[in-house]
């Protein structure tokens, strides 16, 4: 046997240990992630989380998400397509994770304009013009104020709830849970306590679809 050949048949018993380490490793990391939500199930949900759907909708997405995040704002719509795809039957609840330097102020806002009923309409604004506040990820939320006049908040009620300490707290136990979770990006899903055993758009969609199937 030449060292061409045995050189060879070295390389690809190394890329087969190796691929294997990494399903193995990938395959303990899912378990440990889908562990920890089931052990801390008090933290996937608060009183203070704003939720859209039915009530007896019994798929539940949790989403942790971060305002000042660009993939949460490409995810936004997609979420809205799986509800409007099973009327009633999936109910949405958001998390606040503002992992972005800056974007914590912006949260607080969302948590202010929830008091007024008006959470999912500044979220879908903020969405809207992230490009002009939050461009490549630095957010500037000083600028937030030129973009929710349409959404008929009482401004001055806002920034005064803003500085609630509830609302601190409120997103302190967010970020708290959020390292419960192991959450360290965004956006972050959890669907019927499951998370995701990868990040996707497809992921997203097989989870629910799953979670539906069993459910109905």
């Amino acid at each position: 046997m030449n060292q061409k050949y045995i050189f060879g048949i070295a390389a690809a018993l190394m890329v087969a240990v190796f691929a294997t380490a990494t399903l193995v490793h990938d395959s303990e990391k899912k378990a440990h992630r889908a562990q920890v939500a089931e052990q801390n199930t008090p933290a996937l949900v608060r009183d203070h989380s704003p939720t859209l759907g039915e009530a007896e909708a019994r798929v539940h997405i949790v989403e942790f998400l971060d305002p000042a995040c660009e993939t949460c704002r490409d995810f936004f719509p997609y979420v809205k397509q799986l509800m409007a795809a099973a009327p009633g039957r999936i109910r949405v609840t958001v998390r606040y994770a503002p992992f972005h330097d800056g974007s914590e102020q912006v949260v607080k806002l969302l948590a202010a304009a929830k008091l007024q009923g008006k959470f999912w309409e500044t979220l879908e604004a903020l969405f809207t013009a992230q490009p002009n506040w939050a461009s490549h990820h630095d957010p500037q939320p000083e600028l937030v104020w030129n973009f929710i006049n349409g959404v008929g908040l009482d401004i001055a009620r806002l920034k005064t709830d803003m500085a609630d300490p509830a609302i601190d707290a409120a997103v302190k136990q967010d970020l708290a849970d959020a390292r419960t979770l192991n959450v360290t990006q965004t956006p972050e899903f959890f669907v019927n306590g499951r998370p995701m055993p990868s990040f996707g758009y497809e992921q997203l969609k097989q989870l629910v679809e799953e979670e539906l199937e069993a459910s109905y």
